[in-house]
């Protein structure tokens, strides 16, 4: 039973399972990481490309702006300028146009003064005279001078041969007979008269101002002849004498029955003579404009100063109110005469010539 046993429980070999091979799974495995990261790096690269893409993009939109901007001011600046070349251009055909109606005129003018005769020559002569008849005459105030013009005139046009000219001289006649009924005004030696008299007051003393020899004062030389204080003998007489002498050096007494004119200190005198020098050259300055009211007033006051300030007893003073005094007397706006009609007949004349000539050129 044993050996049985035995024999029946000898012992089998098992054999071991298969070990099983895992490699592939590591391998799809590290495939997969390396997929992912790959992917991940590529995403990352489209991401910064789509960025810079996109920066790229607002760069190339801001240098578009500023390309329109600066395009767009550019455009307005070359609008204004050729907006002002346009005016410049405009401004030049107006002057070439004006140009062009100059050269017209003077070649008209050519034209003309080359059909003229010395008959036209000599009219065209004596309008200019007449015309500066007028002027000297009108705002000058020169009577010989408008006179000399006149005169002038009427030779030129006893030169020429034209009849129509004869209203002109009958005219110009009468206006020269006018003028020589005028006495003329000697302004230059008014003036010069005027000036002498300002260097007089300027020559003028303080002995020369009102003083005690002014009438109304009594000083002591005339107390002293005061018939009143005669008569008095010998010691008594002197002694009076001696207390009026005094007494006068205190005491001025003055004659109410006379003009009282006051005496003057070293600031009034100097204002006298300034006073009475700008008086003397207002009056200077109404002989050189004409005007007679002023020439006259500025004499009045001038002479009304020289009486109230100076003593009439100075030889100088006499001298010079004498002179203001025959100032006064001039005339240095005498009326005038319209002497432009003669030159209103010589240019009626003048476009009567000038039409016959245009007429006969046409005809």
């Amino acid at each position: 039973m044993t050996e049985t046993t035995k024999q029946l429980l000898a012992p089998i070999a098992q054999e071991q399972p298969a070990r099983q091979k895992i490699w592939p799974v590591w391998v799809i495995a590290i495939i997969a990481l390396i997929s992912v990261a790959a992917l991940a790096v590529w995403n990352w690269q489209q991401w910064n490309g789509q960025q810079a893409t996109m920066q790229t993009l607002s760069n190339l939109q801001q240098d578009t702006a500023q390309l329109e901007n600066l395009y767009g001011d550019r455009g307005s600046q070359q609008g204004q300028r050729l907006q002002s070349l346009e005016d410049k251009l405009s401004s030049q055909r107006e002057l070439i146009a004006t140009q062009q109606r100059q050269i017209d005129h003077n070649a008209r003018e050519l034209l003309e003064a080359g059909n003229r005769t010395r008959t036209d020559w000599l009219l065209a002569e004596a309008e200019y005279l007449l015309r500066i008849a007028n002027q000297r005459l009108l705002i000058e105030k020169d009577i010989r001078g408008a006179l000399s013009a006149l005169e002038a005139a009427d030779e030129v046009l006893t030169e020429s041969d034209d009849i129509g000219v004869y209203p002109v001289r009958q005219q110009l006649a009468r206006e020269i007979l006018a003028l020589k009924g005028i006495s003329s005004v000697d302004r230059t030696g008014l003036y010069l008269t005027l000036e002498a008299a300002i260097d007089s007051v300027h020559q003028l003393t303080d002995q020369a101002l009102i003083s005690e020899q002014a009438p109304g004062f009594v000083g002591g030389s005339q107390a002293e002849d005061d018939p009143e204080a005669g008569g008095e003998p010998g010691i008594l007489a002197r002694g009076w004498q001696t207390f009026k002498s005094t007494l006068m050096q205190v005491v001025v007494v003055r004659r109410l029955d006379e003009s009282v004119k006051p005496l003057l200190s070293p600031d009034q005198s100097a204002y006298a003579r300034l006073n009475l020098q700008l008086m003397l050259e207002e009056s200077e300055m109404a002989v050189l404009r004409g005007n007679q009211p002023l020439y006259e007033r500025a004499l009045i006051k001038a002479q009304a100063a020289v009486d109230d300030w100076y003593d009439a007893s100075n030889p100088r003073v006499s001298a010079l109110s004498s002179t203001l005094a025959e100032l006064a007397t001039r005339n240095v706006a005498p009326d005038l005469p319209d002497i432009s009609k003669s030159l209103d007949l010589l240019k009626e004349r003048l476009a009567g010539r000038l039409e016959k000539g245009n007429g006969g050129d046409d005809s």
